[in-house]
């Protein structure tokens, strides 16, 4: 059995159907998602139910706090360590998930891109003229100290290319070259495939239930510790702040919620589309098309 890959946009019912699959292939599940890496941040995240994580073993859920730093080359190290575990105990790892950059780095390794962040250099560059030098320098280090020991804080050239990688890549340039390598197990990428209007009342509801499980208080707690850069990013939380500090109403948070939810289930697909490897399958004949897969 190779190792199953299980992706789609958010709200498209990956982590209710991967129990059912988990059973059917005596699978343990990997979490591809770059925000339930963090403990703390339960509703947040819609993280699988504990009922579920009894029924099923996962792993890399809850490992680090929401005030640290985590990349992908890190967990790309973990899962790979993860897989080698589970297939010796004679079952098959099932990675579940909606990080695209997640899935490419266990599949294919990490290369850094040559697009270039022009806007984000810029940006950079006016912060150092305003701070000086040693602000980004400082910056880089906490990021980065393996690189940054590289670089000498005046040169602002390289220190700035090596928080754009970061930037763009969700990698420390340090740690590039420790993870060029293509997954050496044979493998299966499923996709889960949605009308959009379904996508899109599954995210409505979504949205309500959070707000029914005190996302509120769970942003509130978080907001008084100093989260890492990574955190700070998972969907729903700076909507949420924006309402605890007066932007705007409980109702209109929820409405921004929902929103920027549509756009971000659009940009995983935009990103996992251009994949021929995914074999694109709907929810409601995702049992029969992989059982006829499968046994090819």
């Amino acid at each position: 059995m190779p190792v199953i890959f299980l992706v789609g946009p958010t709200a498209s019912g990956k982590t209710k159907l991967s129990i059912k699959l988990a059973k059917k292939l005596n699978a343990e599940i990997i979490s591809c998602d770059s925000m339930c890496v963090y403990r703390a941040m339960d509703v947040l995240t819609s993280k699988p139910l504990t009922s579920d994580r009894r029924k099923i073993r996962h792993h890399l859920i809850d490992i680090v706090p929401p005030t640290k730093e985590f990349s992908v080359a890190e967990y790309r190290r973990m899962a790979l360590k993860k897989i080698k575990n589970i297939l010796g105990r004679g079952k098959t790892p099932l990675f579940v998930g909606g990080s695209g950059l997640y899935v490419k780095a266990v599949v294919d390794g990490l290369f850094a891109s040559a697009e270039k962040d022009l806007k984000f250099r810029r940006k950079e560059e006016r912060l150092a003229k305003k701070y000086g030098k040693g602000y980004l320098y400082k910056k880089l280090k906490r990021i980065d100290p393996g690189r940054a020991e590289k670089i000498h804080p005046n040169d602002l050239r390289r220190v700035i290319r090596a928080l754009e990688i970061y930037h763009t890549e969700k990698i420390r340039p340090s740690e590039l070259n420790k993870n060029t390598e293509p997954l050496k197990y044979d493998f299966k990428i499923l996709g889960l495939d949605l009308e959009r209007s379904e996508l899109y009342r599954n995210i409505e509801e979504r949205v309500e239930e959070m707000f029914k499980e005190g996302i509120v208080e769970e942003v509130k707690k978080l907001s008084r510790k100093k989260l890492s850069m990574t955190a700070r990013k998972a969907l729903g939380y700076s909507e949420v702040l924006g309402y605890l500090k007066g932007r705007y109403s409980l109702e209109e948070a929820k409405e921004l919620l929902k929103k920027n939810t549509r756009h971000f289930a659009k940009k995983q697909l935009t990103w996992f589309r251009p994949d021929t490897r995914i074999q694109w399958v709907l929810p409601g004949e995702f049992s029969t098309s992989f059982a006829r897969s499968n046994s090819k």
